[in-house]
């Protein structure tokens, strides 16, 4: 258990540093981009998007490495051992959807419980940073 704490804690850090660096590009970057201003929305939309699939992925490498190398833990339901089935439980826990179609055993379960929580903060950051350019690049007034 305490090297799926340990691992946990570094998935956190990584994510979260992942995210704060995105953002901290779109922040810089956008505002410099040549396009219509509520075109620059779509920007922030899908880099942060791309931020996001890249934090699961962590999550999963991270699953992969746990269960096939290290064996801190296995996987119950309709669990196919193939990284797409890690990259699909990852997203699962970190959107909080928990289908439970797939469910961890051992150790894992703790860092299962992290990436929910982690991806519900990172998730929220990401709602209120595109509100805040919402209310920078939408002009109502403008016309498509």
């Amino acid at each position: 258990m305490l090297i799926a704490s340990i691992l946990a804690a570094l998935l956190v850090v990584l994510s979260t540093f992942t995210h704060y660096e995105v953002l901290r590009l779109l922040s810089a970057y956008v505002p410099r981009i040549r396009i219509r201003p509520r075109a620059r929305l779509l920007v922030i939309l899908f880099a942060t998007f791309s931020g996001h699939f890249l934090e699961i992925s962590f999550y999963a490498l991270a699953y992969y490495s746990l269960k096939d190398h290290f064996d801190l833990g296995n996987f119950g339901g309709d669990f196919v051992d193939n990284f797409a089935s890690y990259l699909y439980f990852s997203a699962e826990t970190y959107t909080t959807i928990g289908l439970g179609d797939i469910y961890p055993l051992g150790p894992l379960r703790l860092i299962t419980g992290i990436e929910a929580l982690n991806g519900l903060l990172l998730i929220g950051w990401s709602a209120s940073f595109t509100y805040l350019a919402m209310q920078k690049f939408w002009d109502f007034r403008e016309r498509d």
